[in-house]
């Protein structure tokens, strides 16, 4: 069976909690209930969450060898977070790297990603079900 694990950055403990606007009023708990209910039987779920870089790092070193794929939503990191980059890259781990909300038409400073050379494919602005829609790639692979 398939692992995948799924990496939130900074600030994703908060999901519905902050900017429901931009980021839903569905709180990570209830994501994962559904992402649970989508894996079952099909790949193994894990989870991994961190407000700080160096875990996240660390935490993609860690997979290799041992997970299957990666989903990951960087946050805030995805903007600046070279290691992060260099992490996956060197991870040879296919990833797929999502976001809540559309990078591209929010801030001037969040439509650029250091993180998707690395990735092996990006799934942007179609709220919590990002992580479902990368979820069902890698489970009809």
């Amino acid at each position: 069976m398939k692992k995948v694990i799924i990496i939130n950055g900074p600030n994703l403990n908060l999901l519905g909690k902050r900017e429901e606007k931009i980021y839903g009023s569905k709180g990570f708990d209830e994501i994962k209930k559904e992402l649970d209910e989508l894996a079952a039987g099909k790949v193994e779920l894990l989870y991994f969450q961190s407000n700080h870089e160096g875990e996240i790092i660390d935490k993609i070193q860690q997979c290799i060898g041992n997970i299957d794929f990666v989903i990951i939503n960087p946050g805030a990191l995805t903007h600046y977070s070279y290691g992060i980059h260099d992490a996956i890259s060197a991870s040879k781990i296919p990833t797929i790297e999502v976001h809540i909300s559309n990078i591209f038409n929010r801030e001037y400073w969040r439509a650029e990603s250091v993180i998707s050379p690395a990735a092996s494919g990006i799934i942007i602005g179609f709220g919590p079900d990002v992580y479902k829609m990368a979820l069902n790639y890698i489970i009809g692979m």
